[in-house]
């Protein structure tokens, strides 16, 4: 078989990306931004300070959960000598595919919109 067609089975094979939702999509690039520091409250805290909105906390982590049941975050438990042990969340190759996949959707719906003439007809 030529390396042509092994790509081909190979990407085949591979997880596809899902599309996220908008809360899902910021918390996933909240976890991203974060890095290693990417447990429940900072994630909170990025997205609030990007975001202007306010998040509670439960809902950060209930979609971080949701996202984790999905395959897309993974999280591991640390403890720091002088800190209380934290999940720390990062986001797995599935995710990044999703992120990317999400990004380019988003990308094609906004082609030709025009929100100047949105705003014109609607005053």
């Amino acid at each position: 078989m030529t390396s042509d067609g092994n790509d081909r089975m190979k990407a085949s094979r591979e997880p596809q990306g899902v599309l996220l939702g908008s809360l899902e999509e910021q918390v996933m690039l909240a976890v991203v931004r974060t890095g290693t520091d990417a447990y429940g409250m900072n994630v909170r805290r990025e997205l609030e300070a990007v975001t202007g909105r306010d998040i509670t906390i439960g809902s950060v982590y209930a979609t971080l959960d949701r996202l984790e049941a999905k395959g897309l975050v993974a999280s591991t438990r640390t403890t720091a000598a002088d800190a209380a042990s934290r999940r720390v969340f990062g986001v797995t190759a599935q995710g990044a595919r999703s992120l990317a996949q999400t990004r380019s959707t988003r990308e094609r719906l906004w082609m030709g919109v025009n929100l100047q003439a949105l705003r014109g007809a609607r005053t």
